[in-house]
């Protein structure tokens, strides 16, 4: 398994032979600049929750690779009725796809379309493959029903968890969400996009150093394998 950093919260998962795209927010991002929506490949789309900061590429990068969406029940129903195909979900629940299964987890934040409208609850993803399970948490505080992961889906090979603070946890309650996911490989996202979210890297890595975690700050375009 591959995943990219595309800056923000956007990632591209590749497993053996899906490849998977998250919450791609990638032509407005002036980090994220050598990115082109035009060459990126999408099997699968899979969408934690409707802000405009996760949602912006979806529907240009859908209608020309075919992607099908993965999200809650209102983000799918918006962009079937925009000629896309999805497949809804909600917390606690899991479906098995042609790459492996997805859960959807909970996650702490809030969810509207950019026109105000409501985008349903907003959650995260645990992949299983074969091979892999990997968390992302999505946009979320620290929550005690991290816990439950572990101990219902089983252990994770890594945890991608925003950190950015201000809109969700930051540094120091990455590090608390690791212990919680009893997993120590961490993927931070959703850091230094904008103002309020700019953090100090050095200080993140020494912090989870000196808690014994393995912590990956990608810059964006490259990646990690699993």
């Amino acid at each position: 398994m591959k995943i990219s950093y595309l800056g923000h919260a956007s990632l591209s998962i590749e497993t053996r032979d899906k490849t998977l795209l998250i919450d791609p927010f990638i032509s407005e991002n002036e980090l994220a600049n050598k990115i082109n929506i035009n060459k990126l490949q999408a099997d699968y789309i899979l969408i934690t929750h409707a802000h405009q900061d996760h949602i912006l590429d979806v529907e240009v990068i859908a209608k020309r690779t075919g992607a099908k969406i993965i999200s809650n029940f209102e983000i799918v129903a918006h962009f079937e009725a925009k000629g896309i195909d999805g497949h809804p979900m909600n917390h606690g629940g899991k479906w098995k796809f042609d790459f492996g299964t997805v859960h959807y987890t909970n996650a702490v934040h809030s969810s509207s379309f950019p026109d105000g409208s409501y985008g349903g609850q907003p959650g995260g993803f645990v992949i299983e493959t074969s091979h892999h399970r990997l968390y992302i948490a999505g946009d979320t505080a620290l929550t005690y029903d991290m816990k439950l992961i572990p101990d219902v889906i089983g252990e994770l090979d890594l945890a991608i968890l925003p950190m950015g603070d201000n809109f969700t946890m930051g540094i120091d309650e990455a590090i608390k969400a690791s212990t919680f996911l009893n997993c120590n490989k961490i993927l931070g996202y959703h850091f230094d996009t904008f103002d309020y979210i700019k953090i100090n890297h050095k200080e993140a890595f020494t912090k989870f150093a000196n808690a014994k975690k393995e912590l990956f700050l990608l810059p964006i375009g490259e990646n990690i394998k699993l």
